[in-house]
């Protein structure tokens, strides 16, 4: 009997609990179609429907958008469009996800396949005018104007109340100098949302192109006031003064974004033409390079136009080669970061790079410039004085030894006072990769700079995330340098390299150092030759990989022989 009793309670239970699992599903589903509930809550509601598989079709298709805008707001815009693609299996007339799907591609680089979802959105619906906005924004960016009007146009005409649609019309009828229209578009997109930053920031350079430098001030430092940190409204503030021939203010502004954001682009393009009016052409190369040099595949309009007036001044600016150089110059900059202040320490990398450091003297380097334990603030002026050696040699060499690691598709070397308590710091903190690459970039001949830091990401264990990658923990991501770069890997992107045991330097620095001495080993040559001694070394728990390769015109060695 009592088994019995026990049994008739488990299915009643079980009954409580199936209408509460079906009352939570129902209440998960219609949570997942409001379009006015919260983000978060709508986001959660969706993603239960999809991890408990109780939601198929229509509801699929659209719990799978939401999930993937979350996962685009966290940088994974491959899982954002793997997500989104099987919204469009479910449900092909979905043309969210179809318009949404093309800002992922967007955010990749991917300009084309963008493109091709916003004219499919378009043709599934003729007046959708989110999609005519994000068309638009790849017409702006691609100097496309009056195309980027047009789209501009129709996102306003089809979606009025859209705040993005008469912003970028703004900044679109600037650039074309029908300033009143932009000033009229700012207005009407404060009857949206008075309280929208971008209206300010972006009114601001309007009114400086109109002469109307009061009312330009007033809007940056309206916005600058309520956000100190702000660095696109600093640089604004920036170019209004340039704009109004004050130099020193903005200079200051400049030197104050760059505080902020030592990897900025804008500031440091923006400041190089202060230093080029100036005459200091070496301080205005150094800042053109630090904007050029790029390993992104995606940059907004504001930065491209910055990044391509750096690449044209840094090009006229750069010393051309002697006619015959009396001998091949080859210059160093070898890092060994350790003493890590708010992480573990690193016993290696200091042994590691003086280790090398002797070797390229040993080889015949004139310049190797040996360093340890960099802060942040000191590896910027380590980086922007080799630049400067660079600039005078045939070969320019970085090999840096330390923490190193990935964070939102950009990559960190890490000086050794950073405090990274959000991933997002990795942009102030730290030094991004396409700084160094940046300072071997004025060599003549032989650009190459070597990483003996694909380690574990030593914040990972308390640091907060706000993007959503694979790589976040570990390794760095596979890169694309530009022609006549090297860059080399102590190990394959996403992995991580092994410190040497005890007082033993690292396999990488160990079979580096020795390989690099082997006479008439041509320079592509000798890294297949170092990621094999690696690779035996470690007993296959590690492998070098190099990226990009010198001229391909001509041999390049390390030691020559006879």
């Amino acid at each position: 009997m009592l088994r019995v009793v026990a049994l008739i309670s488990v299915i009643f239970l079980s009954g409580v609990a199936m209408a509460a699992a079906g009352q939570q599903a129902g209440d998960d589903l219609a949570t997942c179609r409001d379009r006015q509930a919260e983000a978060q809550a709508r986001t959660t509601a969706c993603e239960n429907l999809l991890n408990g598989n109780r939601v198929t079709g229509k509801d699929k298709s659209l719990a799978l958008v939401i999930h993937a805008q979350a996962l685009i707001n966290k940088r994974d815009d491959d899982g954002a469009i793997a997500s989104l693609t099987s919204a469009i299996e479910l449900d092909p007339d979905n043309v969210g996800a179809i318009n949404v799907r093309g800002i992922a591609h967007e955010h990749k680089g991917e300009d084309d396949l963008a493109m091709a979802d916003y004219n499919l959105a378009i043709q599934k619906r003729s007046n959708f005018g989110y999609a005519y906005n994000n068309r638009g924004t790849i017409q702006l960016r691609r100097a496309a104007l009056q195309s980027a009007l047009e789209d501009f146009n129709l996102s306003i005409k089809y979606t009025p109340k859209f705040l993005l649609g008469w912003t970028n019309r703004a900044r679109v009828r600037t650039l074309m100098k029908d300033y009143d229209g932009a000033i009229s578009d700012f207005a009407e997109a404060e009857k949206i949302d008075p309280a929208a930053q971008q209206i300010a920031a972006n009114r601001c350079i309007t009114y400086g192109l109109m002469g109307k430098f009061d009312q330009a001030f007033a809007d940056c430092n309206g916005l600058i006031e309520k956000q100190p940190k702000n660095v696109y409204a600093i640089n604004n503030r920036a170019d209004v003064s340039m704009m109004k021939g004050d130099f020193d203010a903005a200079l200051k502004d400049y030197n104050i974004a760059l505080q902020l954001n030592p990897n900025n682009v804008r500031a440091h393009s923006g400041r190089g033409q202060i230093y080029e009016r100036r005459k200091d052409l070496a301080q205005a190369r150094a800042d053109y390079r630090s904007a050029a040099y790029s390993l992104t595949k995606f940059d907004e309009l504001d930065v491209a136009r910055a990044r391509a007036i750096a690449q044209e001044r840094l090009a006229a600016l750069t010393p051309q080669a002697p006619a015959a150089a009396a001998a091949v110059r080859r210059v160093a900059l070898v890092i060994g970061n350790g003493a890590y202040k708010n992480v573990h320490a690193l016993p290696n990398p200091p042994r590691d790079s003086k280790l090398i450091a002797s070797v390229l003297k040993e080889v015949g380097f004139q310049t190797v410039i040996s360093v340890s334990d960099l802060t942040r603030d000191k590896f910027f002026e380590a980086l922007q004085s080799f630049a400067a050696e660079a600039e005078k040699a045939d070969w320019a060499v970085v090999y840096y030894a330390g923490h190193g690691f990935e964070i939102g598709g950009v990559n960190y070397l890490v000086p050794v006072d950073a405090k990274l308590a959000v991933d997002r710091d990795a942009e102030t903190q730290a030094v991004a990769l396409e700084q160094v690459i940046a300072a071997v970039g004025a060599a003549r001949k032989v650009r190459l700079v070597m990483l003996d830091a694909c380690r574990d990401n030593p914040f990972a264990p308390t640091m907060q995330r706000t993007l959503s990658l694979k790589l976040v923990d570990k390794g760095f991501s596979n890169i694309e340098p530009g022609a006549g770069f090297m860059v080399v890997y102590a190990a394959k992107h996403g992995e991580t390299a092994i410190d040497g045991e005890g007082s033993a330097d690292s396999p990488f620095a160990t079979a580096l150092a020795r390989d690099i001495k082997e006479p008439r080993v041509e320079i592509r040559k000798l890294f297949d030759i170092v990621r094999d001694d690696v690779w035996a070394a470690t007993r296959h728990e590690q492998q070098p990989f190099t990226y990009g390769s010198p001229p391909g015109r001509e041999d390049f060695y390390f030691m020559a022989g006879k």
